[in-house]
């Protein structure tokens, strides 16, 4: 499932289908598969941690932990994880322990994430924690970090839809050959980069701190990484918050495929919200005028893509990665005008600008994403089959549609087979979880959380009613609302009391103003 992780957004299927697309078929002999398995964590003595301040660091943090590569044998190979830490201030009386948090992917660096959260937070909330990010296996500054093409995305990419035969060939052959890369450079970390090892490693973070529980509070990705380390140590969390949460029945192919319907909803509520302000931008009077501007630009980026001083020329893909934005926060969407306002007067500079800061995706990030979600659970081994299944949905959701596919097509070769089916959700003695979710998220759609909030009984689920960027709280601007409920949860455990699947509901923030 493509997220995006919190500090790029802003603020990280059919079901008939999904039942066929969630079996693979017979593994060649030669292919791997994920492992330990989810089920059965195994004891692991913990490691040491020995904090410094981080290089030009006044408050943060630094150190590194040494894991099991494999959990079903912890004497064997070793792993490095980078973590950094905001220490908790307030008197020792008033301390709650430790608060991991995750902002998303999964690939993306987490070791900012701590001081983000820390200035977030009310100031009396953050000094009852040590608050702690950190790079999950094979990400940033974790050793080793996964670089299976440092060039994949140095180059202009061939545009999304594949318009002819050879066009699809081509763009198979990309994932092909990538996959293929992964498995020959990094054949021995890959059956163990998966979200049930990430969140053993979280457990082996919390034994080398000292702590008996742990709080967590992840975003995106991070909510699977919370539901899968509530299932495997239930007894081991103290507080746990899920913001913009993954549905875990849909790990990862349904999920993809539900995320295309959500992301055209969320296209054209800029659509329309860009049609109100066109004497501001001048894009069309009406969505579907914006929308066939939008396509006139795709088209003539395909013909003539726009070159950098730096990085790969502006496609039909890189313009479509950009906008794919707009889906993820609103805060976005005066700037993405701007730039579609800019090129229709033959300035390119604003286009790129953004792309580039918007859009880009490291390679490591990719890296870490395919191994992770090719190896979480199965995918289709068929392409005859993805390509039905995208072909149909492209129809209803033509913007990222293809854009999705050709993020994840790796799985479709991965040399790891995940399990038949994800690992099921929930287990006894859980404490109370918050939940945060927006009714029109696109990344995490609506109806994925609450069977999320079916999953874990003891969680209450704030809706934030239209909200639709992904990750409610700590963005900016505040929602007041949200985050209220954030600050008096972690502050004391206190969940909104009404039954049900809806909890409690904040207003969602009014659109940006044009201009």
């Amino acid at each position: 499932m493509r997220t995006r992780p919190l500090a790029a957004a802003g603020t990280v299927l059919l079901a008939a289908l999904a039942a066929a697309g969630c079996t693979s078929g017979s593994a060649p002999s030669s292919a791997k598969s994920a492992g330990p398995s989810a089920g059965r964590p195994t004891a692991v003595p913990a490691g040491t941690m020995t904090w410094h301040h981080c290089s030009g660091g006044q408050t943060t943090l630094c150190t590194s932990l040494t894991v099991p590569l494999n959990y079903a044998k912890p004497s064997g190979r070793k792993i490095t994880l980078a973590l950094s830490e905001v220490p908790a201030t307030a008197p020792a009386s008033q301390r709650q322990g430790i608060l991991l948090v995750n902002p998303g992917g999964p690939g993306a660096s987490g070791l900012s994430l701590a001081g983000f959260v820390a200035q977030g937070l009310a100031p009396s909330v953050a000094a009852r924690y040590d608050i702690i990010g950190f790079d999950t296996r094979g990400v940033g500054a974790s050793v080793p970090a996964l670089h299976c093409d440092p060039a994949f995305f140095a180059r202009e990419r061939p545009a999304y839809v594949p318009r002819s035969a050879a066009a699809e060939k081509v763009l198979i052959g990309r994932a092909r050959t990538y996959a293929a890369d992964c498995g020959k450079k990094y054949g021995w970390l890959l059956p163990y980069l998966t979200t049930a090892n990430i969140a053993r490693d979280m457990d082996q973070i919390r034994a080398a701190a000292g702590q008996s529980r742990l709080s967590y509070f992840g975003y995106s990705f991070g909510t699977y990484l919370g539901q899968v380390y509530a299932t495997l140590f239930p007894h081991r969390v103290y507080r746990m918050v899920l913001d913009s949460t993954v549905d875990p029945t849909g790990v990862w192919w349904k999920d993809n495929i539900e995320q295309d319907y959500a992301f055209q909803g969320r296209m054209n509520a800029f659509e329309a919200w860009a049609a109100k302000a066109d004497r501001v931008y001048h894009l069309g009077r009406t969505a579907a005028q914006v929308n066939g501007t939008w396509n006139r630009t795709l088209a003539r980026l395909a013909a003539h893509p726009v070159a950098q001083q730096a990085g790969p020329a502006i496609g039909p893909a890189e313009f479509t990665d950009t906008f794919v934005a707009a889906g993820y926060d609103n805060g976005y969407w005066p700037s993405l005008a701007a730039a579609l306002a800019g090129y229709q007067r033959g300035s390119d500079s604003q286009l790129t600008t953004l792309y580039g800061q918007i859009a880009k995706t490291p390679e490591n990030e990719f890296a870490v994403y395919n191994a992770v979600e090719c190896a979480d659970a199965a995918w289709p081994r068929s392409w005859s089959y993805w390509n039905s299944v995208n072909r149909r949905v492209y129809r209803s959701a033509p913007l990222e549609t293809w854009d999705n596919v050709w993020f994840n097509a790796a799985c479709a070769f991965w040399p790891v087979h995940g399990p038949a089916r994800p690992l099921r959700i929930g287990a006894p003695g859980l404490p109370g979880i918050l939940m945060l979710q927006g009714t029109l998220d696109p990344a995490t759609p609506y109806a994925g959380a609450q069977n999320a909030h079916r999953a874990l009984p003891t969680a209450k689920m704030v809706v934030v009613s239209g909200g639709g960027n992904h990750g409610q709280s700590l963005a900016y601007p505040p929602n007041t609302c949200v985050n209220g409920y954030l600050n008096r949860y972690l502050a004391t455990g206190a969940l909104p009391g009404k039954p049900g699947l809806v909890n409690a509901v904040c207003p969602a923030l009014p659109p940006p103003s044009a201009g």
